[in-house]
């Protein structure tokens, strides 16, 4: 029997952390194999979100959150300029009635991480009835689906990098100084081993799982599951709008796709779990659904029904009446953060080496300026 495969790096998880960490340690001239449960990369968070290049307007009540959006933007902003939307003017609006942060508040954050805020007092494509203050700011959107392309077609080019679809873990054994694993191929039923090194845990919210596998600790978490709707305007091809900060909702350009994403605090989210692993009354097995083993939400027939009427009346109320749009479809998956950030929505990045000789690394981040936090901790 032929020895099993061995790797310096295996990494969990075919989504964008997963794809740059496995290149950025194969250009250190490591071998790496890249595993990923479906039949295809960047199916999910990866390509189902709104494609802001966080500045960090974003989390006026998360300051830890907001400093790390920009940390990172400049350097992603240059390496991926081919795939970011410059063209538009993003608006930030403070909403009348119920936001949790006021215009002053909003100006003085802006001032204190020194990003740009500028009043406007009058615009043709917004309704002030419901708007206590607009703001001009500055931030892009990048195009994920150009993105998710490009790292596939490097991934490809890579012969250090060995890509495998549709593969599930069964067992991870830590073995002396490196994991044996066996693997389950789920497209022709037949199970192998490899060994590695080292493992890194990229797979976001499917975390817990993995980590359960490999003894190492878990992650409080909590889960959503989650819709973006995706509209088509004219009038608003060059214009994106936030409305802060509570029960509110934002629309803007989808990268250079031509349509715009849309999503809503009160309605994008559905079903919520607040258990580390996301636990579900729509997982069965019909679905091939686990709480340690996801599937895809999309061609799920437990789908949640669309909130996207919901979401676009919402939206609705901050325009003037001559903003139209036509909405397309809208794309589902489950978006996961940290317990504690229930209370300030912070999004703070969590890498770390959770196990020892040998080594296990998990990465959680659900921005995606943070790929490069990689390279502070795996070596």
């Amino acid at each position: 029997m032929p020895a099993p495969p061995t790797y310096d790096f295996l990494i969990l998880g075919g989504g964008l952390f997963g794809a740059y960490s496995a290149l950025y340690l194969a250009a250190k001239g490591y071998r790496v194999c890249l595993l990923e449960k479906e039949s295809g990369m960047f199916r999910k968070a990866s390509i189902v979100n709104q494609a802001r290049l966080h500045s960090g307007y974003h989390y006026p009540r998360s300051i830890a959150t907001a400093r790390m959006s920009d940390d990172h933007r400049e350097r992603f902003t240059e390496e991926h300029k081919a795939f970011v939307n410059f063209e538009f003017e993003q608006y930030y609006a403070i909403e009348k009635y119920g936001s949790l942060t006021d215009a002053a508040q909003f100006e003085r954050f802006c001032q204190f991480i020194g990003i740009r805020c500028e009043r406007v007092r009058e615009h043709p494509l917004f309704d002030f009835s419901r708007i206590e203050a607009l703001y001009a700011t500055t931030e892009y959107s990048f195009d994920p689906l150009l993105i998710a392309q490009h790292y596939q077609e490097r991934l490809k080019a890579e012969k250090r990098i060995k890509v495998r679809l549709q593969q599930e873990v069964l067992h991870a054994e830590a073995e002396n100084d490196r994991w044996r694993l066996r693997i389950k191929d789920h497209a022709t039923g037949r199970e192998d081993e490899l060994l590695a090194s080292a493992v890194i845990n990229a797979t976001y919210a499917g975390s817990n799982g993995v980590n359960r596998q490999f003894g190492a600790a878990e992650i409080p978490l909590m889960h959503e599951i989650s819709e973006m709707a995706f509209v088509h305007s004219p009038a608003l091809q060059n214009t994106g709008l936030t409305v802060m900060d509570g029960p509110f909702g934002s629309i803007m350009p989808y990268g250079k796709s031509g349509l715009l994403s849309v999503s809503s605090v009160a309605y994008t989210h559905h079903r919520v779990s607040y258990e580390n692993l996301p636990r579900y009354t729509c997982q069965t097995p019909e679905t091939g659904c686990r709480p340690d083993f996801l599937a895809d939400c999309n061609p799920c027939i437990n789908r949640p029904p669309s909130n996207y009427r919901k979401m676009l009346g919402q939206m609705r109320q901050y325009f003037s009446e001559q903003v139209e749009w036509e909405y397309k479809y809208s794309w589902f998956t489950i978006k996961s953060k940290l317990q504690a950030s229930f209370i300030d929505d912070g999004r703070p990045t969590e890498i770390s080496l959770l196990r020892e000789n040998p080594h296990f690394y998990c990465i959680f981040a659900g921005k995606i300026n943070s790929i490069y936090e990689i390279e502070k901790i795996v070596e």
